[in-house]
């Protein structure tokens, strides 16, 4: 155990936002923390980390103990990166303490070169503590965090106030992960990366020596890593085994269940009370009317089921079926700016979509994304050719909903675009969505992004389009809304083209994928699960050639350091025998690598993830294998430089 919380309570304003929490996080435990927007998941994170205190009633109220091991590393709390470091100085302080470790060793070699050997045993203490932190390849480390988070080598002398705030926060995670806290708490850490540094951090936390827990919107992301989902409503949390995908279910089975438990109680009591009410009065059945009564009384009873309003429906609907090539893009260029200030993203992209199919563009920010959809509507000057075949009717989903009138309130908006639906109508619609009540009333200026979204998807369903064009259709939504909006768009018959950063939204609706890179594109004739196969195979295989390049370099430098000296047959015959030591190493190397993605598959399967125990051996091998596969690097090494 490294943390307990008992009987979390906490107020404000009059509410109660935490509801007698009780939550256990064990080491090892990757836990997910999801809930609707604002029911209380930060304020349980500060909680945790001491920058909150809970309220307290009773002596048994807001305990929480920590094993004496805990360390807490929260993403929060580092947001004090020195701006004026370079990103290598910044990172290397977390180390200074091993820094002052091993300058001292230095200082103490000098004394007993001189014949001083009064601190021989400070020596031998502060070496094994070293070694057994790893204390000579730090900058090793730094290296591979930082660049598994998307910072190449020519960005590590940079000065970190040069840099954005998307980047600032990757270099905190950096800086959290190079700490190595036992618990080590994130709250939305995806927000700020792509595809590729978003897998890189889920593969480097599945295998974390320590406790996770994270808040998170990425439905994928906690798929992939989580063991537990802990979902807070109401006030109170439930615990689920398992990730995202098996926590849905068990809700959904929670929920049936409760129901069916409610509804027995209900006829039951309603049988009770219906007999006392018929023979309390009557002297021949008093005592047995008396008797159902303390039956009643003594009944605990079963609070009726919440049901969240919060669950919107949306349906998107057509009348008009399309042909079945529905649009053709040829020598297209995506730009951006007018005159000399115009640059060129891709020079020249080439597509076809056909009726029914679910297109998902994909790429980093700034890529051109935005800008392909309103290319493709006409909205933007381009070269090349867009042809859009008959009877094709499309409704646009903008990604900042600049297409509202901001003076506007709600209804009014509806009212603007149908002046013929009725206000009963149009508070019909809105309540579908989930704007209901006094926010209907409100100017779309000063509703939430979420809010303004769901009044885009309400409009979008009065506009039965054939063809469905969205800009990142889940940015600003909550878990329900994204699932509800998901749902939509898997009935939907109709063509979908769509620009997401949401994992588990592409997951579940593209059976194709667009993908901008810098200055080029690539299509993709499958869903974006076969995607993120053939992107890991393609990485593994870049990494392979960049590794053999080192090598191929080190061993150069090596040979041209080599002094060339007259061989005897006993040095021939011993290289020889460092030669095959060395391929038997590069062997078990590729074997050990291979067991590693082996394992690193296994755990991703929910019989291994659900399974603390299984879980935590699996990750031990992995961890184990590591270590092997640096030893023969080290025995690689030491032989080179023999030969």
């Amino acid at each position: 155990m490294l943390v307990s919380l008992n009987n979390i309570n906490k107020f404000y304003n009059g509410n109660q936002l935490l509801n007698n929490i009780s939550l256990t996080i064990d080491e090892n435990d990757k836990i997910g923390l999801v809930g609707n927007n604002g029911c209380g998941k930060s304020t349980l994170l500060k909680i945790i980390t001491g920058s909150v205190e809970p309220d307290r009633f009773t002596e048994k109220d807001g305990i929480i103990s920590f094993a004496g091991k805990t360390t807490i590393g929260y993403l929060e709390q580092m947001g004090g990166l020195d701006s004026e470091k370079t990103v290598m100085s910044e990172m290397q302080s977390v180390f200074d303490d091993m820094h002052k470790a091993i300058e001292r060793l230095r200082e103490i070699e000098v004394e007993i070169e001189t014949g001083d050997n009064s601190s021989a045993d400070e020596y031998q203490k502060l070496s094994s503590w070293v070694e057994a932190n790893d204390g000579y390849n730090t900058d090793v480390k730094i290296r591979t965090i930082l660049n598994g988070m998307g910072f190449s080598e020519n960005e590590l002398n940079r000065i970190i106030s040069g840099f954005s705030g998307g980047e600032k926060t990757r270099l905190c995670i950096a800086k959290l992960l190079l700490e190595e806290p036992n618990l080590l708490i994130l709250d939305e850490p995806t927000n700020h990366l792509d595809f590729k540094t978003i897998m890189w951090l889920e593969d480097y936390l599945r295998t974390y020596r320590g406790a996770v827990l994270i808040v998170s919107h990425d439905r994928y992301f906690l798929d992939k890593l989580c063991t537990s989902i802990c979902e807070i409503q109401r006030g109170t949390l439930t615990r689920y085994k398992g990730n995202y995908s098996a926590f849905v279910r068990q809700r959904e089975e929670n929920d049936i269940r409760r129901e069916k438990e409610y509804e027995m109680q209900q006829k039951q009591i309603s049988k009770l009370e219906d007999y006392v009410a018929k023979n309390l009065v009557r002297a021949s059945t008093t005592k047995m009317a008396q008797s159902r009564r303390r039956q009643l009384e003594k009944i605990e009873r079963i609070e009726k089921p919440f049901h969240e309003t919060k669950t919107a429906k949306i349906h998107f609907t057509y009348a008009v079926e399309p042909p079945i090539d529905v649009l053709k893009v040829k020598g297209v260029d995506i730009s951006v700016g007018e005159g000399n200030s115009r640059k060129t993203l891709v020079n020249e992209i080439n597509f076809e979509v056909r009726r029914g199919e679910k297109i998902g563009i994909i790429g980093d920010n700034g890529i051109g994304k935005s800008t392909l959809l309103k290319i493709i509507q006409e909205k933007l000057s381009h070269k090349g050719i867009v042809r859009w075949n008959s009877n094709i009717k499309i409704s646009y989903f903008e990604q900042e909903s600049t297409n509202l009138n901001r003076e506007l309130t709600v209804m009014e908006e509806i009212h603007s675009r149908y002046p013929s639906m009725s206000d009963l109508e149009v508070r019909n619609l809105l309540a579908q969505v989930r704007i209901t009540g006094e926010n209907v009333f409100k100017q779309t200026g000063v509703i939430s992004g979420g809010e303004r979204a769901k009044l885009c998807f309400a409009i979008m369903m009065q506009e039965h389009g054939n063809v469905l064009i969205l800009d990142e259709p889940t940015n600003h939504l909550d878990l329900s809304s994204k699932e509800a909006i998901e749902e939509a768009l898997q009935e939907y018959t109709g063509t979908v083209i769509f620009v997401s950063h949401d994992r588990y939204l592409l997951s579940k609706i593209a059976d194709r994928l667009i993908e901008l890179t810098d200055g080029k594109y690539r299509l993709h004739d499958y869903g974006f699960e076969k995607y993120l196969d053939v992107l890991r195979t393609e990485q593994a295989e870049q990494k392979r050639i960049s590794d053999a390049e080192k090598f191929a370099k080190n061993a150069e430098i090596a040979k041209e350091k080599a002094v060339k000296t007259y061989r005897s047959k006993q040095q021939r015959s011993a290289d020889v025998a460092r030669r095959n030591e060395m391929k038997r190493l590069e062997k078990e190397i590729d074997e050990f690598q291979a067991e590693i993605d082996s394992l690193t598959e296994e755990i991703s399967h929910e019989e291994v993830y659900s399974n603390y125990e299984l879980m935590n051996k699996k990750c031990t091998e992995i961890e184990e294998l590591k270590q092997r596969i640096e030893e023969n690097f080290d025995k690689l090494i030491e032989l080179e430089e023999q030969l």
